[in-house]
């Protein structure tokens, strides 16, 4: 199994909507992957809940089979347009993926 976690922090205002306005999209349309893409084990968003210098705004946490499901789910159409929308909203994105 592979576990692939993502966190993001989000423009103040991008695309005519604020920072959370863009977050809670987001987090959307993530959460509207399950079902859809059928690499996907299980899939988990989180808002952050206490905000800090350091802290991310929102966490992905997601389990697939192997690498290459994690390689079909990024390339799934529906996730590209996640990507899309995401490139415009998010200021810094960090990733971690590994085998458990």
């Amino acid at each position: 199994m592979l576990k692939h976690i993502v966190m993001w922090r989000f423009k103040e205002d991008a695309m005519g909507k604020s920072r959370n306005e863009n977050i809670d999209i987001f987090k959307t349309m993530l959460e509207n992957l399950v079902g859809i893409v059928d690499e996907i084990v299980d899939l988990k968003v989180g808002k952050n809940i206490i905000p800090g210098d350091t802290a991310s705004d929102l966490v992905l946490n997601a389990e697939f089979q192997d690498i290459d499901s994690l390689n079909a789910y990024g390339q799934h159409p529906e996730h590209q347009k996640v990507l899309a929308f995401g490139k415009q909203v998010i200021a810094e994105r960090r990733a971690v993926d590994y085998e458990f």
